[in-house]
């Protein structure tokens, strides 16, 4: 395969019938220039986002300061282009610190949901090694549903 013959942009326009029936060496060289694609467009976006936090991070972040917030949007401009600036708010909870106040809540006779989103969930590898009166308990309560499906395309006889 050293001579390209499905390129991404080619696959755009196909239908996926069309698709479906390529030739098993096609189908392998389509999947891997797409993986490379998406790797260089991953990438690419990853240095151009770097990019524009060099040039505009600055101004964006006084901008924002400037009108008394940390987070949330500002519009600056460098001649004439106008730049949107979002800086988005990232916020996270201390597992261990949140169990405290919600044991703190309940033994005060208040529920604990008025406060506190609560998500009860049990990982599978633990479900699967209950013994089966135990997992027979939970059984009502678990849901089982089809993933996305993925394929990994290799021709025989060539090196993975």
């Amino acid at each position: 395969m050293s001579d390209l013959t499905v390129f991404p942009a080619d696959l755009a326009e196909m239908s996926v019938s069309q698709l479906a029936n390529l030739p098993p060496a096609q189908l392998v060289e389509a999947d891997a220039n797409l993986d490379h694609l998406l790797d260089w467009a991953k990438k690419t976006r990853t240095k151009l986002d770097a990019a524009l936090d060099q040039r505009f991070g600055d101004q964006g972040r006084t901008a924002l300061r400037d009108s008394g917030r940390d987070f949330g949007t500002a519009h600056i401009s460098d001649g004439p282009l106008h730049i949107k600036f979002e800086m988005p708010k990232k916020v996270s909870w201390n597992q261990k610190q949140l169990a405290e106040i919600a044991e703190r809540i309940v033994s005060s006779g208040e529920k604990v949901e008025g406060y506190i989103d609560v998500k009860l969930a049990v990982s599978e590898s633990r479900y699967t090694n209950w013994p089966p009166a135990l997992q027979q308990q939970f059984a009502a309560a678990r849901t089982v549903e089809p993933g996305k499906p993925s394929f990994t395309l290799t021709i025989e006889g060539d090196a993975p």
